[in-house]
């Protein structure tokens, strides 16, 4: 691919593997619009097309991933410390080992095992950072974060879903519902720290 403004250049055998704002979105596992609001912070390295269309290089959404891993803890939004992540999941397995992988890190965890906990738990204060399942009984995700969205007015909660049954056409939509990022499960620890504080040090 030819027409990006880098001050590098690539050979044939070198050339990058480019692409577009939605794969590097599906990629990155967050919403388009978050990694445009990376990419106008320079958090993420970006190029335009000769038509003004954003394209990224694979290589540097790695690196960006890897970095945001490694970043200083960003604080709490409500100035008393490390951020809070509240963790929404039936499976108490799932709960423990997104529990350790953040709390190693130097978050604040709280957890509920059902819709009806997590509302509670955000009555009780709102977190930094919301991670959901959306295959639950009773209320799922998906109706869980409309309720958060509407019905306790909680706009700007940055939210990732989780789920090993989601499918490319729920992924696609879930901006839509009201979430910046998600994870498949199995997921891999890095990645979800990384997305936990690159997402909460963005808002």
């Amino acid at each position: 691919m030819t027409g990006y403004r880098s001050a590098r250049t690539h050979s044939a055998e070198e050339a990058p593997e480019w692409l577009t704002l939605g794969e590097a979105a599906r990629y990155l596992g967050v919403a388009q619009s978050t990694v445009r609001k990376w990419a106008d912070m320079g958090r993420v390295e970006t190029f335009k097309t000769p038509g003004g269309h954003r394209r990224f290089r694979r290589d540097d959404l790695d690196r960006f991933m890897q970095g945001a891993s490694g970043e200083t803890l960003p604080q709490s939004k409500r100035g008393d410390g490390a951020p809070m992540v509240l963790i929404i999941d039936d499976d108490a397995e799932v709960r423990s080992v997104i529990r350790e992988c953040l709390e190693r890190e130097g978050f604040a965890v709280v957890e509920g095992a059902n819709a009806q906990q997590g509302i509670d738990k955000i009555n009780q204060r709102i977190p930094d950072l919301m991670m959901l399942d959306v295959s639950m009984p009773g209320i799922d995700g998906w109706e869980m974060l409309r309720r958060v969205r509407e019905k306790l007015d909680v706009k700007d909660l940055p939210v990732v879903i989780f789920s090993g049954k989601i499918n490319e056409d729920e992924l696609g939509h879930a901006p839509d519902r009201g979430a910046q990022g998600y994870l498949r499960k199995p997921f891999d620890p890095l990645k979800l720290v990384a997305q936990a504080k690159a997402l909460i040090s963005a808002e």
